[in-house]
């Protein structure tokens, strides 16, 4: 099998295909969940002008979340059929019109119908993992996931703070509410549509080329497979996909149950104008400017040391950290202090979704797609559940306290992913290859 994956991430570099790759992926992904989550900052405005119930917006929050969880089984078996390019190019395309459409929505049917569609750019994520996964080499691999999967989740940070300003502007051009919460939701929409051409003219499905070119031309490329049902079983028969299907959705579901309540809650609870809550809630987004991809750099840097045994330990801690910090901002009565007591927690949340995603590319190689696909989902499993508990519980605070329960729980999960000898062997000859490689292609004197 033909290889040339990276073995560093240049940064400020678009010459090669690996680091188009990393740019695109973290671009497209920033894009699709900016445009994911665009309604949440402005539900205070549209539960007015569509009279919706509590009950319906905590639907409408489900049904935000709920189809993500299919969409991402199927399309990482879809990755290695077709490759991520492709793929990518087909969900920036075709989810941005559920996006635009929204803003045609007169009923709580048809605006829920929209959401439950705009669901589905969710699986972006598991395209952004996949594709990084087979460009870079095991040294940089968790980095480089992590990376781009944080700043790529940024956008779910951005569009707190930015559509309520988008909203401000066209109101003060003229508009009224009513019709501006609407022309706001075609700006996410356009922007999908833009990716989808860059993304198809700027980027490759792997180091050596387009996989169903590779395939057409004999090449074997790293799923060995045609992708499809047969991947997907594979990935579902490994029991450490389900493990980490599990702390995924107690970190990165917890992490998109925050998003879409967020921005309420502080309106809500605290009194703040639409405009200073979506600042509150866009902080915790913000955060993965840089926390999940220290998760992913913290365990590349403890695999150095303990191997794989190492990234799962971290993993386990990361949640612990989690949970507390949960069950601690469940109990803050004040603005000041939830803001701070989230960005406590959301810490330890964003880092332990990059530390999950640096783990994915070591499961099984020969069923990439299945594994992120299936671990993918659980992210947006947890956050479904999540949203099921709140209807349960009917508090927000309350909700939260016991989702910190339920994530130390779930970090149990980290600690029971174990892999054999021989495949703990193995990774670590891959590892010591590519740092090997990276030292050979450093100038004289400098230091890996």
């Amino acid at each position: 099998m033909l290889s040339a994956k990276a073995t560093r991430i240049t940064l400020f570099s678009f010459a090669t295909p690996q680091m188009r790759a990393f740019h695109m992926t973290w671009l497209a992904f920033f894009v699709c969940f900016f445009a994911w989550f665009a309604v949440a900052p402005l539900m205070p405005v549209i539960k007015g002008d569509l009279h919706l119930s509590k009950a319906q917006i905590a639907n409408i929050n489900i049904a935000a979340v709920g189809i993500t969880v299919l969409v991402r089984m199927a399309i990482g078996p879809l990755c290695d059929k077709y490759g991520p390019r492709l793929a990518y190019t087909a969900l920036l395309g075709l989810g941005a019109f559920p996006v635009i459409g929204i803003a045609f929505a007169h009923s709580y049917t048809s605006f829920l119908l929209f959401r439950l569609a705009i669901g589905a750019i969710g699986a972006s994520f598991v395209i952004t993992q996949y594709h990084t996964s087979v460009m870079f080499a095991p040294n940089v691999v968790g980095t480089a996931n992590a990376t781009v999967g944080g700043w790529g989740n940024a956008g779910g940070g951005a569009t707190q703070t930015l559509m309520p300003l988008v909203l401000a502007a066209l109101l003060s051009a003229g508009l009224d509410r009513a019709l501006g919460w609407r022309v706001s939701m075609l700006v996410p929409g356009l922007l999908m549509l833009v990716m989808a051409v860059l993304y198809w003219r700027l980027t490759q499905d792997t180091p050596e080329g387009n996989i169903v070119d590779l395939r057409r031309r004999g090449i074997t490329v790293e799923s060995g497979k045609a992708g499809g049902l047969a991947i997907f079983a594979r990935a579902a028969a490994n029991y450490r996909v389900w493990m980490l299907a599990i702390t995924y959705g107690a970190c990165f579901g917890v992490e998109i149950f925050i998003h879409g309540v967020a921005a309420s809650y502080y309106v809500d609870r605290f009194g703040l104008s639409l405009t200073r809550a979506g600042f509150a809630a866009g902080s915790f987004g913000l955060l993965a400017l840089f926390a999940r991809a220290l998760g992913g750099i913290a365990s590349d840097r403890v695999a150095r040391r303990w191997g794989l045994d190492g990234r799962t330990t971290l993993l386990f801690c990361l949640m612990v950290g989690e949970g507390l910090g949960l069950i601690a901002f469940s109990s803050v009565g004040t603005a000041t202090g939830a803001v701070v007591a989230m960005l406590a927690f959301g810490l330890f949340t964003h880092m332990a979704c990059g530390s999950t995603y640096a783990l994915v590319p070591f499961i099984d190689r020969q069923a990439l797609g299945g594994v992120a696909g299936i671990i993918g989902a659980g992210g947006n499993l947890g956050a479904v559940a999540a949203g099921f508990l709140l209807k349960a519980v009917g508090r927000l605070p309350a909700t939260l306290g016991d989702l910190g329960l339920i994530v130390l729980c779930c970090s149990l999960c980290a600690i029971a992913v174990r892999f054999p000898l021989s495949h703990k062997q193995a990774e670590r000859r891959s590892y010591e290859r590519a740092v090997a490689e990276r030292r050979a292609h450093l100038p004289e004197g400098a230091v890996a």
